[in-house]
């Protein structure tokens, strides 16, 4: 190759250009000796294509579902509710028969609703009828002490179709009642940290109001039994709980049955420990109470229902299933994400957060699958935040991430069912408001319920390009799980798979469907904040429509944006969404 240049006799002044041809004579030295150094170093790779400053470059992400056989298949009522007896305490008990809380429970039905909680032990029965009328003097008992049947007379309204009571409270009542709770809140508070609670009584008349509410709401009932009523052998002391069940059978009530509330935490609570061999040997004792009771005889058991797993945990659970493990049908733990006392809004988005169940599943099943392998396991009282949670942050849309990945992350590691504390409360890691309002977990959940089946199906991704490194755990800011589509959701044939992914990353990112899932027709439900307040926001849009119940008190209706067959999938940044591939014809969701 030759290069020609003519350079000029005198020297350039210093304000003159350099010659034109030295710019293609510099670019010849610089490729010549690129050329060089590769050949000797035996470096057959193209060379690199320059890329315009500025420009990230952007990762598309391959998707594929297995369709031919489901890698887990959970209970029916996989996602179910708890309720804490503390509704006894601050009035909201009263108030079940609400119908626009009725309405809200059906909406996530069918499902379990568990009746148990902090206070569950500190519970007594009482066969007492009507105990409002004994009420008396001024303030907000006043108009609540002629308050027969958990029925105003003038309001009532009877459900047609299961022939339930169901009443359209006054507002003066509603007020007085929230002014109540906010009261009785403090002091349950107070009680909590403390831990010093003051005991419970439970009427006939309450646990008829409670079944109400359930059966109108299509939930089955599982009732904690106090388990601290101890004998001087610190044996069981079942005599309230035998008048329960007595008048339960002759309610002919379907109810499933626990005893006890983290049983680690007896010492603390009340200075008394139970360990796991007699708190087996109290199981056995409920269970052969349950036995000669016709409707009870063959009734469901749950347990332990212990804490956080830890060493001392781990071993009361191994004493318990020792000697009681085939009694139950379910054994049960709880867990809670946070301390709500020093709870951030940032801290819903660590994927180190989001991990943390994962150990406590894998100590579990080590311990029940060593005595009875393949028994069901249960994450009873799962809570995003302690201490009742903190409000604006535990109520918020940022809660969801946790929310809606441990459903995501127990269903896929084969846990049968997950109890979300609470549907209806005090606190703030509720569903629903005093105000009878949906929080933004409630339309996560709720769409969980439209949308995703029993079936668990393996997701395949490529394209993340996630390189680990020593002493480095990688921890995934795109989460993506598969399920077959709820076949009671007749908007989609059998066969059709939905998605449900989680983007915690700052940036979108774009998801190519592929094999089985390609150029199918797909359903887009995007859930993301409404208004000003971003992530702490308490309302929600889904696919940029605010979702709030209907005038009439109904729900609205959960309406999908189709998106072309063979889109690429653009997943916001920081948000949750489901995603339908309809007409997969999938063969693990053709049948149930």
């Amino acid at each position: 190759m030759r290069v020609l240049c003519a350079f000029p006799e005198a020297m350039p002044s210093s304000n003159s250009r350099p010659p034109a041809c030295l710019a293609p004579v510099a670019l010849y030295l610089t490729l010549l000796l690129h050329l060089s150094l590769s050949s000797q170093a035996g470096d057959r790779r193209p060379l690199p294509v320059d890329r315009a400053s500025g420009l990230k470059e952007k990762t598309l992400i391959l998707l594929d579902v297995s369709t031919k056989n489901p890698v887990r298949t959970v209970n029916e009522n996989f996602l179910s509710l708890q309720l804490d007896p503390s509704i006894i305490h601050d009035g909201w008990l009263d108030f079940l028969s609400s119908k626009r809380l009725v309405t809200l429970a059906r909406g996530l039905s069918p499902a379990f609703l568990r009746f148990g909680g902090k206070r569950t032990d500190f519970l007594q029965f009482q066969n007492l009828r009507n105990p409002a009328k004994s009420r008396g003097g001024p303030g907000p008992d006043y108009y609540l002490k002629n308050y027969e049947d958990d029925i105003v007379r003038s309001d009532v309204a009877l459900d047609k179709q299961k022939g339930c009571k169901i009443a359209q409270h006054p507002d003066i009542m509603l007020e007085l009642q929230r002014e109540k709770a906010a009261q009785m809140h403090l002091v349950l508070l107070k009680e909590q940290f403390s831990n010093t609670y003051s005991n419970l009584i439970l009427t006939a008349r309450s646990l008829d109001k409670l079944y109400n509410f359930a059966d109108c709401s299509g939930l089955h009932l599982i009732f904690a039994l106090n388990a601290l009523r101890r004998n001087p052998n610190n044996s069981w002391n079942s005599s309230s709980a035998l008048s329960l069940l007595k008048y339960s059978a002759s309610k002919k009530y379907n109810i499933s049955w626990e005893l006890g509330n983290e049983p680690n935490n007896y010492r603390t609570m009340h200075g008394r420990a139970v360990n796991g061999s007699q708190l087996g040997k109290d199981y056995i004792q409920l269970k052969s109470m349950l036995q000669p009771i016709r409707i009870y005889s063959r009734a469901s058991l749950y347990g332990p229902n212990i804490g956080r797993p830890r060493k001392n945990v781990i071993a009361l659970l191994d004493g318990f299933m020792k000697v009681a493990g085939s009694t139950v049908d379910a054994v049960t733990w709880q867990h809670c994400y946070i301390d709500g006392r020093v709870v951030k809004v940032m801290d819903f988005l660590k994927t180190r957060l989001l991990d943390t169940l994962s150990d406590q599943i894998r100590k579990i099943q080590k311990v029940v699958n060593a005595y009875t392998p393949g028994k069901k396991i249960w994450l009873e009282g799962v809570v995003t935040t302690s201490a009742g949670g903190t409000n604006n942050l535990s109520d918020s849309y940022a809660a969801g991430f946790l929310w809606l990945n441990t459903l995501g992350m127990l269903a896929n590691r084969g846990i049968d069912v997950v109890i979300r504390h609470s549907f209806f409360d005090h606190g703030y890691n509720h569903l629903v408001d005093q105000n009878f309002n949906p929080l933004p977990d409630y339309w996560l959940s709720l769409l969980y319920k439209r949308l995703i089946g029993p079936k668990v199906l393996a997701v395949h991704v490529a394209g993340l390009q996630r390189k680990p490194r020593p002493g480095r755990v990688i921890r995934d800011k795109l989460r993506i799980y598969a399920h077959c589509t709820n076949h009671h959701n007749h908007n989609y044939v059998r066969g059709s798979i939905t998605l449900f992914i989680i983007n915690l990353h700052r940036s979108r990112k774009k998801i190519k469907l592929a094999g089985t899932l390609r150029d199918k027709l797909v359903h887009q439900y995007l859930l993301q904040p409404y208004g000003q307040e971003g992530l702490k926001s308490k309302s929600v849009q889904l696919n940029g429509q605010p979702l709030v119940m209907v005038d009439d008190g109904t729900l609205p209706e959960l309406k999908p944006r189709p998106l072309r067959a063979g889109r690429t999938l653009v997943i916001p940044p920081v948000t949750m969404g489901f995603y339908v591939v309809k007409n997969v014809n999938a063969l693990a969701c053709r049948y149930r």
